[in-house]
């Protein structure tokens, strides 16, 4: 994913799904390459490459 699709997805009102490593996760903030997320299953946080985000 990249940091236009990432700022897409938090401006809009749709859900949209997103995963890291298969995992759901919603996308707390996002630096130029650094997205905070936190795992919808659990109540873990966790900052990593917006790279490594999918649909």
């Amino acid at each position: 994913m990249n940091y236009k699709r990432i700022n897409d997805i938090l401006s809009t009102d749709e859900k949209i799904d997103v995963f890291y490593q298969n995992r759901p996760v919603w996308i707390q903030g996002v630096s130029d390459t650094i997205a905070k997320i936190g795992f919808v299953d659990t109540f873990e946080e966790k900052d990593v490459s917006i790279n490594e985000l999918t649909e």
